[in-house]
């Protein structure tokens, strides 16, 4: 089907999914670019493609031929794109794992992205963000996954009953700080278990350090702190080896 209307009441709709509030209201969003378009495809999540021309790939969906015009009203990367989807939110059971990632108001897409690309890299089973962290489903935090979003399950909690619950449930929770912490590599990893790491300006909140069995800190020479995704990455590299 052929749009050539910026007016029409489909793009329209396809629009507001720029924003989270209407992401939230319909369990639905957008993403751009065939790497992506494989990602969600193979997670079932596609409804339909929109694409400025005809793209005989992607005849499984219903798809929309649009103007240039249109696709500019409806991206929102820099570089732009010829081709994008409507996806639905992934289904997921409330089911954890074994080894698990709890991000306390990480609110940079780009952070946000890279550590949930590295927990898939390296074998986790789930993150579970504060409700202070970046939408999962904001078009930078999908863009810097490259796609990983789609295969790890993430889920948005009240941390302090997470905790409670892992308390309950026999699973160690490390907190990444500064102060009366331990080395990286001191640290005997216990299974199941959850690594937190914080907020980019304040770290952890204290109220969560407050419940976690052991701090960490990555011991370094001269400077005191990373960035909360380099952190993540090292840390969860160093528990997988």
């Amino acid at each position: 089907m052929k749009i050539t209307s910026l007016t029409n009441a489909k793009v329209k709709q396809w629009s507001k999914y720029k924003e989270k509030k209407y992401r939230e209201i319909d369990k639905k969003f957008l993403i751009e670019g065939e790497h992506l378009l494989q990602e969600a495809h193979k997670e079932g999540l596609i409804e339909c493609v929109i694409s400025v021309e005809e793209n005989t790939s992607w005849d499984m969906y219903e798809h929309y031929e649009i103007t240039s015009d249109i696709m500019k009203k409806l991206s929102s990367s820099v570089s732009g794109s010829n081709i994008m989807a409507l996806c639905h939110y992934s289904e997921q059971k409330e089911t954890y794992g074994k080894k698990i990632i709890i991000l306390d108001d990480v609110q940079d897409p780009g952070n946000l992205g890279t550590i949930i690309r590295s927990a898939l890299s390296f074998g986790y089973d789930s993150i579970i963000l504060s409700k202070g962290c970046a939408d999962v489903y904001n078009e930078k935090v999908i863009r810097s996954t490259q796609g990983a979003c789609f295969h790890i399950p993430v889920f948005r909690k009240d941390l302090q009953e997470v905790l409670t619950d892992f308390k309950q449930q026999g699973i160690a929770v490390y907190g990444t700080a500064l102060k009366n912490a331990i080395d990286l590599q001191e640290l005997k990893v216990k299974t199941p278990y959850a690594f937190v790491f914080g907020n980019e300006g304040q770290g952890v909140s204290q109220g969560i350090l407050n419940r976690c069995d052991k701090l960490v800190k990555i011991e370094m020479e001269t400077f005191e702190s990373l960035n909360v995704a380099v952190a993540a990455g090292i840390c969860m590299y160093t528990c997988n080896h």
